[in-house]
């Protein structure tokens, strides 16, 4: 058998590439404000995509299978409302959502299964965002009954730069145990730069009750995505392929003001 003797800088790039972190992808659901005040606009831009948010990547979002909106119990249909957009680059969804009631607005996405074949299997990211209004906050720890998501633990607004999170990470409505979590920023302006590939995405364990913790060093948009694999698979030709359910939870962390 000829041996093939592969040149130095080769070998180095592939066991760069094969010893590298994987890169997490997000779905996302980001609106313009995720406090609405009285002297504010009263429209909030929402725009869903499916993202590398810290790499500032995009990558196709097709129609969504659900999107919605619940106010103090109420849910709301919004999917008709969605118009196509561009967002990084490739296919996302936007909606802008009059808010006319006081309180907490849950928004909420189910996606199309997602074809990933670098992994081997389809995605699908049931992603939550938590928009309060005109000084009410009732309903920000309700519960959607969406097949996998976080209940927060503390309210999803309002939130300093540096403040701890808490959230519980539910599949079928029951707490998951020891359940692993990804934070990542969104990068929106490109400006922030990781020191490694290990700090773009981050990961913490739930508890032995579900229930995650993470403070955020720095203001802007964080995005936590606890991942599980679904016990019904989705047939791709002739195999049946796994498919990762990811509970996502989008929210804004803030700083506060100095008086001049």
């Amino acid at each position: 058998m000829k041996r093939i003797l592969w040149p130095v800088p080769y070998l180095v790039l592939f066991f760069l590439l094969l010893c590298a972190p994987g890169h997490a992808h997000f779905g996302m659901i980001i609106p313009s404000d995720s406090m609405v005040m009285a002297k504010d606009p009263h429209t909030v831009r929402l725009e869903a995509s499916f993202s590398h948010p810290f790499e500032g990547v995009g990558m196709e979002l097709a129609k969504p299978k659900a999107f919605g909106v619940v106010i103090q119990g109420a849910k709301t249909d919004l999917l008709p409302q969605l118009k196509k957009t561009s967002i990084l680059g490739h296919t996302g969804w936007r909606l802008d959502f009059a808010v006319k009631r006081p309180g907490a607005h849950q928004f909420f996405m189910e996606p199309q299964p997602y074809w990933e074949p670098a992994e081997d299997c389809f995605i699908i990211h049931y992603t939550k965002t938590v928009v309060a209004a005109f000084g009410d906050d009732e309903g920000w720890d309700a519960e959607l009954g969406l097949k996998t998501e976080i209940v927060p633990l503390a309210k999803p607004f309002g939130l300093y730069a540096g403040n701890v999170f808490q959230g519980i990470v539910k599949l079928d409505g029951k707490p998951v145990p020891n359940a692993e979590v990804e934070v990542e920023y969104y990068n929106r302006d490109g400006k922030a730069v990781a020191p490694t590939e290990y700090m773009i995405t981050q990961t913490v364990k739930a508890d032995a009750n579900g229930v995650f913790t993470y403070a955020a060093p720095k203001a802007g948009w964080w995005g936590f995505a606890a991942l599980n694999t679904a016990r019904e698979k989705i047939t791709l030709g002739q195999e049946e392929k796994e498919v990762e359910l990811g509970a996502v939870l989008w929210m804004q962390f803030v700083d506060w003001h100095q008086k001049k």
